[in-house]
């Protein structure tokens, strides 16, 4: 009797523990207080687990904000596809790297000095999206936003004239709130993703019918 007990308590706190994860910040603290060697970016895909797709997502996608000249979304697009499509095809639970890129890494000094700039301002994006109704635990589901965040990823990396950015926006938030296990912000993210869809989709057509009126 008390064996079955200690196991339900420990599926219980298995269960907790999934549905609330450990803050992206807090995570980062604990990777930054390595000392004996380089972070790499394997080390920091292998601390994040399934978590991995989204906060990728998210750092790749917040190049993508900033006004940069045309043609840069070709170089900094091509990250999001990557983990996009890592996100709807991979067979594992967390984004692989390639042995080049996955063993690149900083100094923990300079992972520190990063960390410290970043923490204050995920804190406080983390007051905001928390974990909270994730309904998305199962791989299959995890494919489907996926699938979305490829197609946003694509439309990223094209030459659309004012088209880039709120697919962006929308990766960001998709994969802010999938790190954080946070099901409305994801499901926020797929509204704001397929609204950006249309956007950009209004703008190929008209680009396109102006062209055909000129010609």
């Amino acid at each position: 009797m008390t064996d079955r007990a200690e196991t339900w308590g420990a599926t219980i706190a298995t269960a907790t523990e999934r549905q609330t994860p450990e803050n992206l910040s807090d995570l980062l603290v604990r990777l930054a207080r390595t000392r004996d060697r380089k972070v790499t970016i394997r080390d920091i895909a292998i601390a994040l687990q399934d978590r991995s797709f989204g906060a990728f997502l998210l750092v790749f996608a917040l190049p993508n904000l900033v006004p940069l000249p045309p043609g840069s979304t070709f170089i900094l697009g091509l990250p999001l596809v990557f983990v996009a499509w890592q996100m709807t095809a991979s067979p594992g639970g967390r984004v692989f790297f390639p042995s080049r890129v996955g063993d690149y890494g900083v100094q923990p000094e300079t992972f520190e000095a990063i960390v410290n700039r970043l923490v204050p301002w995920m804190r406080w994006a983390e007051k905001l999206v928390v974990p909270r109704f994730w309904l998305f635990e199962s791989r299959f589901a995890e494919r489907l936003i996926g699938l979305l965040a490829l197609i946003l990823a694509i439309v990223v990396f094209l030459p659309i004239p004012l088209g880039n950015w709120p697919p962006a926006f929308a990766l960001a938030v998709l994969g802010f709130a999938h790190s954080q296990r946070d099901g409305l912000g994801v499901i926020a993210g797929c509204v704001i993703g397929l609204a950006s869809l249309l956007v950009a989709g209004f703008v190929v057509y008209t680009a396109c019918a102006v062209i055909m009126l000129v010609v």
